[in-house]
């Protein structure tokens, strides 16, 4: 497992990544380091990611969301980074004095369950959310909170930063949710890989891609009229 001590010599050399199975079977697949550094770069642009920030990582670090949505393009920017196990009851205690998070629609779901969730302040901290569907109602709860919430879509393909919208105020949540298709969920409208859409699936490419080629994801997707992209389904 990478480790802040390791993770150059692995941005150099490259390594396997297992992928987490919650589109397909689970299966091992290599990122070159060229493909690292075009993820890290968009992770850093699209979370602004500096050098001050601090990073708490509760998402498995054997898997794309853990590794390589904050921790290692933190680590890249010599920013501060915290690993330790999700755990919804401390979280309230565990957030202080960070700026970044990644959290599953899990983990999301789990943390509005407990009785401390409603006195959560989490302002001044980014959430990055994926590896699932993510509702409207984890996005709002999370934004009444004091959140900014990114709904993001990624694979260990490509990214895992690359569809995503950010969320920074309740006028926002409630724009994107009366524009909402009436099936699906939001993947975004802020686009970090080149796509296309062909029988309802989405193909993609770009240098954060693991393939020099389109790749065909079998997400089924649709856009509203707004250039917004929705999630509609899986075609095994």
């Amino acid at each position: 497992m990478l480790v802040e001590d390791n993770w150059q010599a692995a941005l150099e050399n490259g390594f396997e990544l297992q992928s987490s199975g919650t589109t397909g079977e689970p299966k091992r697949i290599f990122q070159t380091p060229a493909k690292l550094l075009a993820a890290n770069r968009i992770a850093i642009a699209a979370q602004n990611i500096t050098a001050k920030s601090r990073i708490l990582t509760v998402c498995r670090m054997t898997h794309a969301g853990g590794l390589l949505a904050q921790t290692l393009p933190a680590w890249s920017v010599k920013a501060h980074v915290d690993i330790k196990p999700f755990n919804a009851f401390t979280f309230w205690r565990d957030i202080k004095g960070y700026t970044h998070t990644h959290l599953t629609p899990m983990h999301c779901k789990l943390l509005m369950q407990t009785k401390n969730f409603n006195t959560l302040d989490l302002s001044g901290v980014l959430v990055a959310c994926g590896s699932d569907n993510v509702p409207f109602e984890i996005i709002e709860a999370f934004v009444e909170r004091g959140a900014v919430f990114m709904c993001n879509w990624g694979m260990t393909e490509i990214g895992p930063v690359t569809i995503n919208t950010v969320f920074d105020e309740l006028d926002k949540v409630k724009q994107y949710r009366e524009q909402a298709l009436a099936d699906g969920t939001l993947l975004g409208d802020r686009y970090f890989c080149e796509y296309k859409i062909i029988d309802d699936e989405l193909w993609v490419r770009g240098d954060a891609c693991v393939y020099e080629d389109w790749f065909n994801t079998h997400d089924l997707v649709a856009l509203n009229k707004q250039g917004a992209m929705y999630h509609i389904g899986r075609r095994q």
